[in-house]
């Protein structure tokens, strides 16, 4: 019997820097992911949602900045300029409204005053009132809510009832006959304080039934779920579900809808000052100089256009970036 022309060879063993390898590869292929690290990654891939989430990064800078953007730009966003108004048509001097260099989106009609300085200012207004409305509108509505969904019975009944008075409130009309009967002084605050603090605390009780009715609805869902009822089984008691069970997987629909909620609140809070009941002059706000402009559309647009176009890009970031999130977080997203 002739022997085989290719005697077959071992295979060399595995050295133990490849075995480590093959091994620290098999645990990363096996290793779980956070579902706030799935949401980051899905976000990610959302250019869209990202570049809203930059502009309303940068927007949150600059309110909180502002006293120091206006400082080293030079300009007080109460200043007047008059020098540069024409006296006989009350409109800045050049063109498109007065742009400069050292007046970047030009100054206002009859006082001059610098409108990259006012509009800069009038974000902290629409920001302050956007987000702590939100806040006041969550907190309510999400403690409504879990009773409402959680309890039941005339608990819910109860709570229900109250969301539907309230959805169905004039909500514009009682904020504006509220303005003409509030005090000039209240809670150590005056003028614009009280104001503000009006606002904020009306558009948010106002805004909690539309998130009380989603944290109701969650919580229905899941107050019949098995882990639910396995802490019930082991002997849990309502609050323990409630905090424990309940309320941490209540946190994704509220933060998707409180980033719903804020460009809503700037919006209201445009409307309110356009139409002279929210903050008072010569406090900037950028629905006030909409209504300042209605008098010089024609004859100085850019003074419209330009609060107008802060308003839009301000409320197309939060909506962007509110869509983002609510894609990131949804648990049946495929993104």
């Amino acid at each position: 019997m002739t022997a085989p022309l290719h005697e077959p060879t071992a295979e060399a063993a595995p050295s133990a820097a490849e075995e480590a390898a093959v091994a620290g590869a098999e645990v990363k292929a096996v290793q779980g992911r956070s579902l706030g690290r799935i949401a980051w990654e899905r976000l990610k891939r959302d250019k869209l949602a990202l570049s809203g989430g930059i502009v309303v990064l940068l927007l949150i800078v600059v309110a909180i900045l502002a006293p120091l953007i206006t400082s080293l730009y030079g300009q007080d966003p109460n200043e007047f300029h008059e020098d540069l108004i024409d006296p006989l048509f009350g409109t800045p001097t050049g063109s498109l409204g007065g742009m400069s260099g050292e007046h970047w989106l030009g100054v206002e009609p009859v006082n001059g005053r610098d409108i990259f300085a006012r509009i800069v200012h009038g974000a902290r207004i629409s920001l302050l009132v956007g987000f702590l409305s939100a806040i006041v509108a969550v907190i309510i509505g999400t403690v409504l809510g879990v009773l409402a969904g959680f309890f039941g019975g005339w608990v819910d009944a109860l709570i229900s009832r109250v969301m539907d008075g309230l959805l169905a409130f004039p909500q514009l009309l009682f904020i504006i006959a509220l303005v003409s009967v509030m005090p000039d002084s209240m809670l150590g605050l005056s003028g614009t304080g009280v104001r503000l603090l009006m606002m904020i605390l009306v558009i948010g009780f106002f805004g909690w039934p539309y998130i009380g009715r989603v944290v109701r609805g969650q919580t229905l869902s899941m107050r019949e779920r098995e882990y639910v009822e396995a802490a019930r089984s082991l002997g849990a008691g309502r609050f323990y579900i409630l905090f424990k069970e309940l309320l941490p997987n209540l946190v994704a629909p509220i933060i998707v809808y409180t980033t719903m909620m804020i460009p809503t609140n700037i919006l209201t809070e445009a409307a309110l000052s356009f139409l002279g009941v929210g903050v008072k002059p010569p406090t900037s706000s950028w629905g006030q100089m909409l209504s300042s402009a209605i008098d010089y559309y024609k004859s100085d647009p850019m003074y419209m256009v330009i609060p107008g176009v802060a308003i839009f890009i301000t409320v197309l970031a939060f909506n962007l970036f509110g869509d983002g999130v609510r894609d990131a977080l949804d648990p049946k997203g495929s993104r």
